[in-house]
């Protein structure tokens, strides 16, 4: 039996050096001094981790916008344009963009809202422009949103301080860019704003001449033509607007509200259908057309068809004030006397969701100015009238107090004060006979 060389059974004295060993040894070890040097830096991910989720583009986010415009869901447009700010805050060009929307959502929005939507309208293009002073378009667009505000502007004087705002910076965008359609049309539509007609028309024809397939050339010669009382040539205008953009569903509604004009009530009925089949159609639960019809029946005569599409404007839009206020004066004109209290008293003075009679919610009402001054008058007159004189003397002081130079709300005011002496002269009769109510509002 061969026996192998001793070794100590007890003690292992290891395994022979071996060059190329520690040569490879030698590299792993400065491979991962690297590697760990690269991790701490930044420079290297660490094996293992979660992939990083990407994140969308600024670019993205507006083409989706501008994709929601085309489609009519100016809201979703308005998400889409503020997520690409939210990702590039000094993009001068998204500002503006987002501006101009805002400004042609405003118009499908009713005073108290439209008025909040142009502030933040003016806050974009304030934005866009501190980012490029000199930008031609930026300038243009800020024309628009300024001159927009002034039918929101909550007094005469800053109506003015906002229209000659826009005037400057539509100069400013005109002489910054000659060729600048947008430019031309804005202030096309500022001079109408300060009745220099013949101006207006000039430039309104410039800008189709420059570009007759934009959307805003051709909805601003039609508001040129509108204001003139060419309301069939404006008919002709809005019609190519609304072929350049099919789901803007404002377009269908100044097509109808231009018919009315004419006293054509069909069609304006039949343009008005399209704007809210449109709206269906889309998912967007928009009262505006509703309204529309509702004033076009109720110039008619036919004051169920008009109750109808106000009820079901209130039912899109349950919170807003405005609705009730627009019922209450189908509903007056139709001298259905005691239902229009209900409604008018949410408009003007709000109600609870338990005194409101049409939806289970509670609304907010309105503050005294133009745009609500038909329905305190007629809420007065009517309270009046139905010898419910402890409320009615508050809506006609606020009226006193707001309009005392205005000699038809001051002859409502006075009339339903003396109906309410005569009423309290005679309390005494065991059945007083109510008097009519003064106001005689048109919608």
């Amino acid at each position: 039996m061969r026996v192998n060389n001793r070794r100590y059974l007890f003690h292992d004295p290891g395994r022979q050096s071996n060059p190329w060993r520690l040569l490879l040894w030698g590299t792993l070890i400065i491979a991962g001094i690297s590697v760990m040097r690269g991790i701490s830096a930044g420079d290297i991910e660490p094996l293992f981790m979660p992939t990083a989720t990407a994140t969308r583009s600024a670019t993205s986010y507006r083409e989706e916008g501008t994709a929601f415009f085309n489609a009519g869901n100016l809201d979703a447009a308005i998400a889409a344009y503020q997520d690409a700010l939210a990702v590039n805050p000094s993009d001068y060009v998204g500002w503006t963009e987002l501006a101009r929307i805002q400004t042609y959502s405003a118009s499908l929005l009713t005073q108290d809202r439209r008025r909040t939507r142009m502030a933040e309208a003016r806050e974009s293009i304030d934005m866009a422009v501190s980012l490029a002073p000199q930008d031609s378009m930026a300038n243009a667009v800020k024309a628009f949103v300024y001159n927009w505000s002034g039918s929101s502007a909550t007094n005469a004087a800053e109506r003015q301080a906002f229209v000659s705002e826009a005037s400057t910076a539509a100069i400013l965008a005109v002489q910054l860019d000659n060729r600048n359609v947008l430019a031309q049309a804005y202030q096309a539509e500022i001079l109408v704003d300060q009745q220099q007609y013949d101006q207006a028309q000039q430039r309104a024809q410039l800008a189709i001449s420059l570009d007759p397939n934009s959307l805003d050339t051709r909805r601003v010669y039609a508001y040129v033509l509108e204001a003139s009382g060419a309301y069939s040539a404006a008919i002709e205008q809005y019609q190519l607007a609304a072929e350049l953009a099919p789901n803007l569903t404002f377009l269908y509604i100044s097509i109808g509200q231009n018919y009315r004009q004419l006293g054509l009530h069909d069609q304006a009925l039949e343009y008005f259908d399209q704007a809210a089949t449109i709206n269906n159609v889309l998912g967007i639960s928009d009262p505006l057309p509703y309204i529309a019809i509702a004033r076009t029946y109720s110039r008619d005569g036919e004051f169920y068809a008009a109750a109808l599409n106000a009820e079901r404007a209130i039912s899109l839009d349950p919170t807003n004030p405005d609705w009730y206020g627009q019922l209450g004066i189908v509903r007056f004109r139709s001298r259905n006397y005691e239902g229009s209290i209900p409604v008018l008293l949410c408009a003007v003075q709000g109600c609870s969701a338990e005194d409101n009679t049409e939806e289970d919610v509670a609304v907010t009402g309105m503050t005294l100015n133009d745009a609500t001054l038909p329905y305190y008058y007629t809420l007065g007159s009517v309270l009046a009238a139905l010898d419910q004189c402890p409320q009615a003397f508050p809506v006609l002081e606020a009226l006193r107090a707001s309009y005392p130079t205005d000699p038809v709300v001051m002859g409502i005011v006075n009339e339903s004060l003396q109906v309410c002496a005569n009423l309290a002269a005679r309390a005494g009769a065991a059945s007083p006979t109510p008097a009519a109510p003064v106001a005689t509002p048109e919608s």
